[in-house]
């Protein structure tokens, strides 16, 4: 376990939590506005290239994020492994995330092709930075608890993101749009002012963490090993499946709202309370985490909240679209429950890297974590292009008035589809066999390997 003397300040843990608030800036702008823009805002009219856009891209450069967490793994700097990753790509990372918004007028064929390459090159930019910045999570204590209430740092951050974003995105665009003289140009200035907070985020993490977790003393390097070993780690291939099913319903959800008030509830500009409102709720929740793990074991909670959400979301599909009062209160509800989920899920993460370390003698934190967050955006991916490619097929038309095919089909994209992901994700965890006892069993003998007080 991690001595008192090194226990996590206040501090660290909030300089921690900026990072993902900054990663959230641009992932949620993604997930909640990036269809719309390219369809709505850009004029892409093919919403099955959009579709098609949203799912390769993700997909193809999610293959580096395990070559990231193999590079950083072996990464040897005064500053540790995983901490320079972050310094060296704060910059790249705000700018090319203001360029993807910089809609330079091209044709529509020109404009799908800008969309692609700055699409392509802020996912590198993204999985270079990110990747690093979990696998921090797993080296800054070694103590299972610390992670967690970490991780609960880390995710009330990341939903302050989040709520920034869904709040603030639609009025700022409409506002800047009056300055601009173009929707385009209030999406651009409203993500400059993004991108400059993202990367003094990102900067205030590298100067106020520390990495204390080091591997085994004469580790040697093995990248064939380490890829057998990840495979034989069943605690996180549970994982793999579930974060895989959860990634897919938030690509989903997420980016089918804002079709969902435009063209179902009618009101565009009410997304952002709406979402402000479910975020909000989503923070409370994270912040509750440590007093649910309390009383009922991470494993079990997961499963339980996961399926709650699940049922509130799919209940959507049965809600009076015009009906505020119960859609905010079922919003409430569903963003409250899943708000401990990503806390605690990721602190399961880091568990899995320890039990790792246990069974085979080798620490990989870096692949582990990168591997993660490789199935996390192939499943984001697959849930965000399942909004283009199912909007095409139930007819959907950018700034028309929609079809009752295409009302339904929105509909579903915004509820029981995504329930049905997070059902599935609920059920994987059953599979999951590291309860707290063995976790803490864990801790104890790595202590003792290693030394240092348990």
């Amino acid at each position: 376990m991690t001595p008192p003397a090194d226990k996590l300040t206040f501090r660290e843990k909030f300089a921690y939590g900026l990072g993902d608030t900054a990663s959230n800036f641009f992932f949620q702008a993604f997930n909640i506005f990036l269809a719309y823009y390219y369809t709505d805002v850009v004029g892409i009219k093919n919403s099955a290239a959009v579709g098609t856009l949203l799912g390769t891209v993700p997909i193809l450069v999610a293959a580096i994020n395990p070559v990231i967490g193999v590079l950083a793994d072996r990464t040897n700097t005064r500053w540790g492994k995983f901490r320079p990753w972050i310094l060296w790509g704060a910059l790249p990372y705000g700018v090319l995330g203001y360029v993807m918004f910089a809609n330079p007028g091209f044709s529509p064929d020109g404009q799908l092709v800008f969309a692609y390459v700055t699409y392509t090159l802020m996912l590198v930019a993204y999985a270079a930075i990110n990747t690093p910045y979990s696998a921090l999570m797993g080296v800054m204590s070694s103590s299972s608890d610390d992670r967690t209430s970490l991780s609960t740092y880390r995710f009330a951050c990341a939903f302050l993101g989040a709520l920034l974003i869904g709040w603030l995105v639609p009025g700022l665009s409409e506002f800047f749009s009056g300055i601009a003289g173009s929707k385009a140009g209030g999406f651009r200035y409203t993500m400059a002012i993004f991108a400059v907070a993202s990367v003094a985020m990102f900067l205030y993490t590298f100067l106020n963490t520390r990495e204390r977790v080091a591997a085994p003393a004469g580790q040697k390097e093995s990248l064939r090993e380490d890829l057998g070993n990840l495979f034989r780690n069943g605690p996180w291939l549970v994982l793999f499946f579930a974060g895989f099913l959860t990634l897919a319903n938030t690509g989903m959800r997420s980016g089918s709202g804002v079709y969902y008030f435009k063209y179902v509830v009618g009101d565009f500009g009410g997304l952002g309370t709406f979402n402000l409102v479910g975020f909000l709720a989503f923070i409370a929740g994270a912040l509750s985490t440590k007093l649910f793990t309390r009383y009922i074991s991470r494993r079990k909670l997961m499963i339980g909240l996961t399926i709650l959400n699940a049922l509130a979301m799919a209940s959507f599909y049965f809600l009076d679209p015009h009906g505020m009062p119960l859609l905010y209160t079922v919003n409430i509800f569903a963003s409250f429950v899943a708000g401990p989920t990503p806390a605690i899920v990721w602190s399961m993460y880091a568990d899995t890297a320890d039990f790792g370390e246990w069974k085979f003698g080798r620490r990989s934190t870096g692949l582990i974590f990168s591997a993660t967050v490789f199935v996390q955006k192939v499943g984001l991916a697959l849930g965000s292009a399942m909004i283009g490619w199912l909007l095409a097929h139930y007819g959907y038309v950018a700034e028309a008035t929609q079809t009752a095919r295409s009302v339904h089909g929105i509909m579903l994209l915004f509820s029981v589809l995504p329930g049905c992901f997070a059902l599935l994700s609920g059920f994987a965890i059953f599979f999951y066999p590291l309860e707290e006892d063995k976790v803490k069993q864990i801790e104890h003998d790595l202590a003792a390997r290693k030394g240092a007080p348990a």
